[in-house]
């Protein structure tokens, strides 16, 4: 829970008794590793705080071939955002790669909270903004780099997640096969 505030509180100012309202309409839940947190077709009604693990963003493409579009890990928000906010059916699948402990704040909160706390609004549109930049940052710069610059950026940028997550989930963020990414690895120790 202190992760969460800490997080929050960098982003705006909130007093003892916002704090103690938002503690108090958290849930902690769990997954188990490859579980599925969130499925493609269903409506995404909440958002998360990762405490603990890794959860990917994946989704199927016309060849049937599952492709990783994302890794989030501890202490960052998980949220299919767009689709959280139109109310509409996610494309995508979020599935705990590690074992998972994350606080929830379902819609009926989010909305409870941004009635109740002033600038609440303002840090979740702060922290939204920060969100999809970091997205764009991370993942932009793999459009023009080679399969190698690609690894060694995902290094860099991700420097905790390498020894954390399959070999084949690596290679599909990628956008590579898994042999290609053991030469890689091999190639560039």
């Amino acid at each position: 829970m202190e992760a969460l505030i800490n997080y929050l509180l960098q982003f705006g100012n909130l007093n003892k008794p916002q704090l103690d309202l938002i503690k108090s309409k958290v849930v902690f839940k769990e997954i188990k590793k490859d579980e599925y947190y969130q499925e493609a077709g269903k409506i995404p009604r909440e958002i998360i705080f990762l405490t603990e693990g890794i959860i990917r963003a994946c989704y199927y493409n016309n060849q049937g071939e599952e492709v990783t579009k994302f890794f989030f890990e501890e202490n960052n928000f998980v949220a299919d955002i767009n689709n959280y906010n139109q109310g509409i059916a996610s494309t995508e699948y979020l599935q705990a790669v590690t074992d998972c402990k994350y606080l929830v704040l379902s819609k009926a909160v989010m909305n409870e909270l941004s009635m109740t706390i002033i600038e609440w609004d303002r840090i979740v549109s702060k922290i939204t903004a920060k969100g999809l930049a970091e997205k764009v940052n991370k993942i932009s710069p793999m459009m023009t780099e080679d399969a190698t610059e690609r690894y060694l950026k995902f290094l860099t940028n991700f420097p905790t997640l390498a020894n954390r997550v399959p070999l084949s989930y690596l290679a599909s963020y990628l956008g590579i096969t898994q042999s290609s990414l053991s030469r890689i690895r091999k190639n560039t120790r």
